[in-house]
């Protein structure tokens, strides 16, 4: 499992902090040598500056190498009191590690890498683990309804190189495949805003779903506080494989602009064409649009405060566009955490699965709401390693017509330990 690898990493690490050569390289941006590593988010998203960062970090012979993951064993149930006919349980555990890499080259360039993996298909199987509302993606040529899709074993194998023009002015160029396209704000798992919480948002479709996408090339400039990038990449999302390589299509497009006005906010806006995302439904195309900002304060050491709110919208031709937002939020205060999601997202009655016979045509569009509130809290340290027990609870709201399968607010609950490294 994930986390066993991190407890190996950990004691290798722990060996190397004090290497002599740790100031030959100073710990800059994935993107720029004028920029600090906080602002690292996923793929070349912008985080705040003031973002806490948790991981390992290793000098050697002019590199820097960092290692941060994540492991969730829980139970989740998602209609405790049994009131509809969609809710799941389950014992799973989803994760994710990380590593990454960068080395100065000549005056003004760098060179990084980036390594994602994750276990879910192993932990939970083809079809994922259950979370009320959630679509995207297959397992066994059926659509996963009701519940979120493993993430693949390679979730990211990314380099890039850029060259710093000036104090304030950068080119870069990324290169993932698997990577991240320039659509959408930090995913979900690498926000600070909701790093603690075990589940991705049911509008993650809407929002920052290509993280994994299989052939991804990023053109960016940045110049003082602002970031201008282009991508083209492929717009097929991960097949139900989760351990291989698909096919490389580069078919789709998207552009991004970011802003950090100062060291606590991060804002984007982005667009994208997105060529034939699902498999199962190959004729439809998505145009998808986001809007975002995040804000993170720390006022003192181990004690802050970080929200994102956060827009997406769908829209496939002869379609009405279909619109997700979201507001989660994280209070650290020493050991604690309290975090709360919530989310009102537009799914169809194809996107739902359901029979359009009943429930009427295919592109008619249902408001879901979903309300997340949790805590947890650190209970011991391995190491640097640190180990968590939490819980939460959901209230989701379906539309009217939807409270016959669904129950009128069936309420979700999770118990869990969360593994992952301490404060950089």
């Amino acid at each position: 499992m994930i986390v066993l690898l991190m407890v190996g990493v950990s004691g290798r690490l722990l060996g190397q902090e004090k290497m002599k050569n740790m100031e030959s390289m100073a710990m800059s941006h994935a993107f720029s040598l004028n920029l600090p590593m906080a602002r690292n988010g996923s793929g070349t998203a912008w985080s705040p500056d003031a973002s806490p960062m948790y991981g390992y970090m290793v000098h050697a012979s002019g590199w820097m190498f960092m290692f941060h993951g994540d492991v969730f064993p829980r139970f989740n149930k998602q209609d405790v009191f049994n009131k509809g006919f969609r809710g799941g349980q389950k014992w799973d555990a989803p994760d994710m590690l990380m590593a990454m890499g960068q080395r100065k080259v000549g005056m003004g360039g760098l060179f990084h890498f980036n390594v994602m993996l994750s276990s879910d298909a192993v932990v939970t199987g083809k079809s994922g683990y259950p979370l009320l509302f959630q679509t995207g993606e297959s397992a066994n040529g059926r659509p996963l309804v009701d519940r979120q899709h493993p993430h693949d074993l390679f979730s990211e194998l990314s380099v890039s190189y850029s060259q710093a023009l000036s104090k304030k002015a950068d080119v870069f160029v990324y290169l993932g495949y698997p990577g991240e396209p320039a659509l959408g704000p930090v995913t979900f798992m690498h926000r600070v805003s909701g790093m603690f919480m075990p589940d991705a948002p049911i509008g993650h479709h809407w929002e920052d779903a290509t993280h994994i996408t299989f052939g991804v090339a990023t053109l960016g400039v940045r110049y003082g506080r602002f970031k201008l990038e282009g991508s083209s990449f492929t717009g097929r999302e991960p097949d139900e494989e989760r351990y291989g390589f698909d096919k490389m299509r580069f078919d789709s497009w998207s552009g991004r602009l970011s802003f950090n006005p100062s060291a606590n906010w991060a804002l984007q806006v982005s667009h994208g064409f997105i060529n034939s995302p699902e498999e199962l439904r190959p004729s439809e195309d998505v145009h998808r649009t986001t809007a975002s900002a995040t804000y993170v304060n720390e006022w003192r050491r181990g004690s802050y405060f970080a929200a994102t709110a956060l827009w997406g919208m769908n829209k496939i031709a002869g379609e009405e566009g279909s619109n997700a937002a979201l507001l989660e939020a994280t209070l650290r205060e020493g050991r604690w955490a309290f975090y709360g999601r919530f989310e009102w997202v537009q799914k169809s009655v194809e996107e739902l699965n359901l029979d359009a016979a009943v429930y009427g045509d295919a592109g008619r569009q249902f408001g879901l709401n979903t309300g997340t509130l949790g805590l947890g809290y650190d209970l011991f340290q391995l190491g640097h390693l640190v180990v968590a027990g939490g819980g939460q609870a959901s209230v989701n709201r379906p539309a009217i017509d939807l409270r016959g399968l669904y129950g009128r607010a069936p309420v979700g609950g999770e118990i869990y330990l969360h593994i992952y490294p301490g404060r950089m």
